[in-house]
């Protein structure tokens, strides 16, 4: 079977939605580093958007740094792919044209540089997880000691990681006269843009003092979240898709009819007329991003730990089970009193919707894709929110139970005595202490000595060991359905 590419167009399905701009005259405004699903089928949407509308200055060129695995898939397809807009039986297909071919970082690093620093380029976003920003989690700092900073400060020519990119173009465009690009962090973290700025200023003024002066001055590094659920792509995804194109398409995405992105209102130098796009510009992006975190991805999280310990494969699978659903409503109830809500917002009709849109079984969301990289995820899902209802003297039942599925998940065998992989950057340290450890409360002890998870007043305070030790005692000694289940009175 042929690909999907530019000459498979004219003969796609009626029903498929495809670029009716000019493809040839595109320029390519944005660089997106970290290339994967998320961007395909968020940020590089609203860029076609911009691109539909007439203004052809905004074609992405992907970056994967590290795997060739995207460029493979969508190299040979001149940049197209598939997205597939999943609503309970109803699917809508739309052939994304915005992307320019996707480089690989390793393979010519000074080649990325140029087209990073070429002056048609206004805008590099990035999807690179937090650990990508090579920021030391409790201190905040460019961590220093991480091979290939060390490399990047050494040469900077020839950068390897996200910062080192961003620096070395920065520093050539500077070179040539150019204004800064803006950097707008895509990652689901809070303070996105504060964060990546920060490793980026540090790494700068060890290479060049005046260099992070201009970043610091003329650069611009927005605060944003981002929101829509993109469960992993299938092979049977694939097949699916080919039976209805006719073509293959190795690059598709799938994803759920919501989609939202809020950037903070500030920029280095040109950009799309976002607003025009549905994008939500705001001076204050925090309020948008603490519900987002505390309610949709805290809940997500405690799910999906949760409903994989107690075999449920997927999202709306899991919530299906009253013990669970009941699970997810009262850490809702917890979590709903430690955000303000932007005007805008409304709590009970947005944890209407979650919900709705946790029930839609055609995304098929894998739990086990949600639980990976959970250390990365814990502190602003789950345990900024324990803090604040701490500080306030209020219960942390459901909170501490999605957190004790997490310790529980770092055993790698589920409650039917399936073997899984860990899939997280502490998960040789997490084996470590639980192997040391011979008691329920000796393993959340051990669990809790870890700095880059727990910040050492939350660990210093009796209460949360307690509510910890119990939740993850009842998951040992009942199961997770079992110990849900006395949310469903309470």
């Amino acid at each position: 079977m042929s690909r999907l590419d530019d000459a498979a167009l004219a003969g796609l399905p009626a029903e498929v939605a495809r670029p009716g701009y000019d493809r040839a005259a595109v320029k390519t405004g944005v660089v997106h580093l970290g290339i994967g699903a998320f961007h395909r089928a968020h940020q590089a949407v609203v860029f076609d958007d911009a691109l539909a509308s007439g203004d052809l200055r905004w074609g992405v060129l992907g970056v994967s740094l590290r795997s060739p695995s995207v460029a493979e898939q969508l190299n040979p397809q001149d940049g197209l792919y598939t997205l597939v807009v999943r609503d309970g039986a109803e699917e809508r297909l739309r052939i994304i044209g915005a992307g320019r071919g996707v480089m690989v970082g390793p393979q010519d690093p000074a080649a990325l540089v140029a087209a990073m620093a070429d002056a048609d380029v206004h805008i590099v976003t990035l999807t690179v997880t937090e650990k990508g920003y090579r920021l030391d989690p409790a201190t905040g700092d460019l961590m220093l000691g991480d091979p290939e900073v060390a490399a990047d400060l050494a040469d900077i020519a020839s950068p390897r990681t996200a910062p080192g990119f961003i620096v070395a173009a920065l520093k050539a465009r500077k070179a040539a006269g150019l204004k800064p690009f803006t950097v707008i962090s895509c990652d689901n973290l809070p303070h996105n843009g504060a964060r990546i700025r920060a490793g980026v200023l540090e790494m700068a003024r060890r290479i060049d003092p005046e260099l992070a002066q201009w970043i610091a001055a003329e650069g611009a590094f927005p605060q944003t979240m981002i929101d829509r659920i993109v469960p992993a792509t299938t092979p049977d995804d694939i097949d699916r898709l080919e039976a209805r194109l006719g073509v293959r398409d190795e690059g598709m995405v799938k994803a759920e009819p919501f989609t939202q992105w809020v950037i903070q209102n500030r920029f280095a130098g040109e950009r799309p007329d976002f607003a025009a796009f549905g994008v939500q510009l705001t001076e204050a992006v925090e309020p948008w991003e603490d519900a987002k975190l505390r309610l949709l991805n805290g809940a997500h999280s405690a799910v999906a730990y949760l409903g994989a310990l107690s075999g449920h494969a997927h999202v709306h699978e899991a919530v299906a089970n009253p013990a669970l659903r009941a699970v997810v409503m009262r850490l809702w109830d917890e979590a709903q009193t430690t955000v303000s809500p932007p005007p805008g917002l409304d709590i009970a009709a947005y944890r209407t919707a979650l919900m709705a849109r946790f029930d839609n079984a055609a995304l098929m969301h894998r739990t086990y894709q949600i639980a990976m990289d959970g250390s990365q995820k814990l502190p602003q899902r789950l345990l900024h929110t324990i803090e604040a209802r701490l500080a306030a003297g209020q219960p942390i039942d459901a909170l501490a139970l999605g957190v004790a599925a997490w310790m529980r998940w770092q055993e790698g065998v589920d409650e039917a005595g399936k073997a899984y992989v860990v899939q997280d950057p502490l998960a040789a340290e997490t084996a470590r202490l639980l192997a040391g450890a011979d008691t329920d409360e000796a393993k959340v002890d051990a669990l809790l000595s870890l700095s880059a998870v727990f910040s050492p007043a939350l660990v210093a305070d009796p209460r949360i060991r307690s509510a910890l030790s119990t939740a993850y005692a009842g998951l040992r000694r009942d199961g997770a359905l079992s110990t849900a289940a006395r949310f469903l009175t309470g």
